[in-house]
């Protein structure tokens, strides 16, 4: 069975040189590690991987406002996770 434990250096490498699903395993080990800086700046680099676990996070918490700064940076699903949240029935008090 191959080695799947990549070092982060290898991986930042091949990130670099373009390649995605390089991308996306430092977003899983990032999110693992729960570093949500290092999740950040692989969302501001244009992983959607990252934009994805973001935005779960986000949802899970209700933090609007993180939504929208992922949404801003260019992940649509967190755009679309905010419509969802904002449209949904309020639970208002019984009056």
């Amino acid at each position: 069975m191959p080695n799947t434990n990549f070092d982060r250096d290898t991986l930042r490498e091949l990130a670099d040189e373009g390649n995605e699903m390089a991308l996306d395993r430092l977003a899983d080990l990032a999110d693992a590690a729960g570093d949500l800086g290092e999740l950040s700046e692989l969302l501001d680099e244009g992983s959607p991987r990252a934009g994805l676990l973001l935005t779960r996070r986000a949802v899970a918490s209700g933090d609007l406002r993180e939504l929208q700064r992922i949404s801003d940076a260019g992940y649509d699903g967190a755009g679309q996770e905010l419509d969802r949240l904002l449209k949904a029935p309020a639970d208002l008090p019984d009056f």
